[in-house]
C-alpha cells in the first residue's frame, strides 16, 4: 500500500510539473490592453517570457504566470498598444539633425543667418557647419533679396566667411543653402552645369545664389564627406544611431523602417547589433547605384537577425523631389512657378532596372514619389516589372509618400498590390502652403488622399519621415484623424482616417509593409513582446486631448527600455 501511495504521489507530481506553466518574465496588468488582434481585441493583462508574448487575457487568466522573479508592471489605468512602428524615417539623419544647428524655428532668413553666425563663433575657422530645418514658406516675410522666393547666400557669406556652411531645407536632402566658402570647396560657380536630377539656382546676373535643388545638394554634401575618413564616418554613424534610438524609445517607437542607407552604414548597423546596441528593431532599405547592387546585394538579405533586431530586405529609389522645393514631379506645372513641373531625380529606366534587381533577389522596392506624375510613372514601371517577372507571392512594392495622386491612379494601388507608405503629419505641416504650390483644385482632389486610398482597398502605412518631422507617433496619429493645421483650420477633412485606421497604420499595416505581420503589429501569443504604454486611450479620448497623451513606457522584446515618471 505504501509503495502504491508513493507511486501515485510521484505520478501526481510529474503530471503537475508537466501542466504548471513556467513563470513569465514580465506581466502587464491594471489597465487596458488594445491588442488589435481580431481574436481578442481588448484585454486586462499580458505576459511575456523572453522576447515573446505567452498570454493575453484577463488578470485572472494571466495571474498563474506570475512567479517570484516576474516583473509586474502596473499600468495604473493606462493603455497598452502594440509597439509603434516608424513606417518611414531616416535613422542616421535623425541622429545627425540632433547634433547640427537647428534653424527650424527661425521666423526669418536673418534669424537663420544669426544662428549660424553664433555657431561659427564656437568653431575653429575652416570647420564645416551643418544645419537643417529652414523653410521659406514658413517665414514671416520673404527674404530680400530672393530668387523664386529662396534667399541668396550674400548675407550668410558675409556673416560667416571662414566656415563652409550647408543648411538643409526642411524637406531634407531635397534642397540646401550654402555659403561662398562651401561653394568654393564644392567647385560651384556660374559655369557649373546642373547635375542630372538637380538644379543650381542662379540670379539675374548668372551667379549661383547658394540654393541647391535636389541632386545639386550632393555637390556640397560630397565636398563635406571628402573631408571625413572612413573611421570618422563610421564613428558618426554610431553616434547618430545611438542618439536616434534613444529619442525613439522616449516616443514609444519599438521598430524603425529606415529609408535609406548605403552598405557602409548597414555594416555599422550589424556591428552595433552584434554588440547588443540596437535597442529597437531596424528594417533597412538599401540605397546604392544599380551596379553596386548587382555586385553586393546577394550578401545583404538579412531577415530577423539578432532576435529580430536587424532586417535588410528592401531597396530604395527616388523618382522625384519635394513639393516644398518645387522638385516634386507633376502632371501639370506648378501654380506658383509655371516654368517648371518639377524634377525626375532618378530616371524611370534606372528605377525599372532596380525593380528587376529587387525581384531577382527577393527584395522589396520602395520608390519615393511625391508628385502625381512621379506616382503614375512609378505605378507604370511596377506594372511592367510584375509582367516581366511574375511572382508567386506579392513582392509588396511600396510608394513612399504618395502625396499627390491623380484620381485615376488611386485604385491601381490595390490592383497592383502596391503599398502606400504615407506620413500623416506631412499633411498638417505642409497644408498651409500646398494650395499655393499646386492651386486649390488640385489640393482638394489629389493631396494626401488617405480616405480615397483606404476606400479603394489599398493598404496605407504611416510614418513621420523624421527628421523632416518629429518622430512622434502621437502627433502623427492626431494629424491622421483630424487633419488640423497649426492655425486651427482642417486640410480637406473628408480625407481623414478613422481612429482605428490611424492606429492600424502605425502598427498592423506598418508591420505588413515590412513582411513582419506574423511577429509584430498586434499583441497576441507568439508575437514579439513589443508594447507601447500611453497615458490615454487614443480610440476614446476627446479629439482636443489627443495631443496631451504621453508615453509612459516602451517595451521591446519583453524588456522595459523606457519608463517615464508620469502619474
Amino acid at each position: 500500500m505504501r509503495r502504491r501511495t508513493l507511486v501515485l504521489l510521484v505520478s501526481f507530481c510529474a503530471a503537475a510539473c508537466r501542466t504548471a506553466p513556467a513563470p513569465a518574465d514580465l506581466v502587464l496588468r491594471g489597465g487596458t490592453i488594445l491588442t488589435l488582434d481580431a481574436a481578442r481585441p481588448k484585454a486586462e493583462a499580458l505576459a511575456a517570457r523572453g522576447d515573446r508574448i505567452v498570454a493575453v487575457g484577463s488578470e485572472q487568466e494571466v495571474a498563474p504566470l506570475i512567479g517570484p522573479h516576474t516583473r509586474v508592471l502596473d499600468l495604473a489605468g493606462k493603455t497598452a498598444y502594440p509597439g509603434f512602428i516608424e513606417g518611414h524615417g531616416h535613422l542616421t539623419a535623425l541622429g545627425r539633425a540632433r547634433s547640427t544647428v537647428d534653424v527650424s524655428h527661425a521666423r526669418t532668413w536673418d534669424e537663420v543667418v544669426e544662428l549660424v553666425r553664433q555657431e561659427a563663433g564656437r568653431r575653429p575657422p575652416g570647420s564645416w557647419i551643418l544645419g537643417w530645418g529652414w523653410h521659406q514658406e514658413k517665414w514671416d516675410q520673404k527674404p530680400e533679396p530672393n530668387v523664386e522666393g529662396y534667399p541668396t547666400h550674400g548675407g550668410l557669406s558675409r556673416a560667416v566667411p571662414d566656415h563652409p556652411v550647408i543648411l538643409k531645407h526642411a524637406s531634407g536632402g531635397h534642397g540646401a543653402m550654402v555659403n561662398a566658402a562651401a561653394m568654393r570647396l564644392a567647385h560651384i560657380d556660374r559655369s557649373t552645369p546642373d547635375p542630372e536630377g538637380g538644379a543650381i539656382l542662379h540670379d539675374a546676373m548668372g551667379e549661383p545664389t547658394g540654393m541647391l535643388r535636389e541632386n545639386a545638394y550632393d555637390l556640397a554634401w560630397s565636398a563635406y564627406q571628402n573631408t571625413r575618413t572612413p573611421e570618422q564616418k563610421a564613428a558618426d554613424t554610431r553616434m547618430e544611431v545611438a542618439t536616434a534610438m534613444e529619442e525613439c524609445l522616449r516616443k514609444g517607437i519599438t521598430s524603425f523602417q529606415d529609408l535609406h542607407s548605403p552598405f557602409a552604414d548597414i555594416d555599422v548597423f550589424r556591428a552595433l547589433a552584434d554588440a547588443d546596441k540596437l535597442p529597437i528593431r531596424l528594417y533597412v532599405m538599401v540605397m546604392e547605384p544599380n551596379d553596386v547592387l548587382r555586385a553586393r546585394l546577394k550578401d545583404y538579405r538579412w531577415i530577423g537577425l539578432y532576435g529580430g533586431h536587424l532586417t535588410v530586405r528592401a531597396l530604395k529609389k527616388q523618382i522625384d523631389g519635394a513639393l516644398g522645393s518645387h522638385g516634386a514631379w507633376l502632371l501639370e506645372p506648378y501654380a506658383d512657378l509655371p516654368s517648371t513641373s518639377g524634377l525626375e531625380t532618378q530616371t524611370v529606366a534606372d528605377i525599372e532596372e532596380t525593380a528587376d534587381i529587387a525581384l531577382e533577389h527577393g527584395f522589396q522596392l520602395a520608390v519615393h514619389a511625391i508628385g502625381d506624375r512621379a506616382n503614375r510613372e512609378t505605378l507604370d514601371l511596377y506594372a511592367r516589372a510584375f509582367r516581366r517577372r511574375p511572382q508567386k507571392d506579392s513582392p509588396r512594392f511600396r510608394i513612399e509618400h504618395a502625396q499627390l495622386l491623380d484620381p485615376a491612379d488611386v485604385p491601381r494601388f490595390k490592383e497592383l498590390g502596391v503599398l502606400a507608405s504615407m506620413q500623416g503629419i506631412h499633411c498638417t505641416s505642409d497644408g498651409p502652403w500646398v494650395p499655393t504650390r499646386i492651386g486649390e483644385d488640385r489640393a482638394r482632389e489629389r493631396a494626401y488622399v488617405w480616405r480615397s486610398l483606404l476606400d479603394a482597398g489599398a493598404k496605407v502605412s504611416n510614418g513621420t519621415d523624421c527628421p523632416i518631422e518629429d518622430p512622434d507617433p502621437i502627433a502623427n496619429f492626431a494629424a491622421s484623424v483630424t487633419r488640423r493645421m497649426a492655425d486651427g483650420r482642417t486640410f480637406h477633412p473628408e480625407q481623414r482616417m478613422t481612429r482605428e485606421e490611424a492606429l492600424r497604420s502605425l502598427t498592423v499595416n506598418a508591420a505588413y509593409a515590412a513582411f513582419e505581420e506574423d511577429v509584430k503589429g498586434t499583441l497576441a501569443p507568439g508575437r514579439y513582446a513589443d508594447v507601447t504604454v500611453l497615458t490615454q486611450d487614443l480610440l476614446t479620448v476627446p479629439e482636443e486631448a489627443i495631443a496631451k497623451t504621453k508615453v509612459a513606457a516602451t517595451i521591446v522584446g519583453g524588456r522595459v527600455l523606457y519608463e517615464a515618471k508620469v502619474p
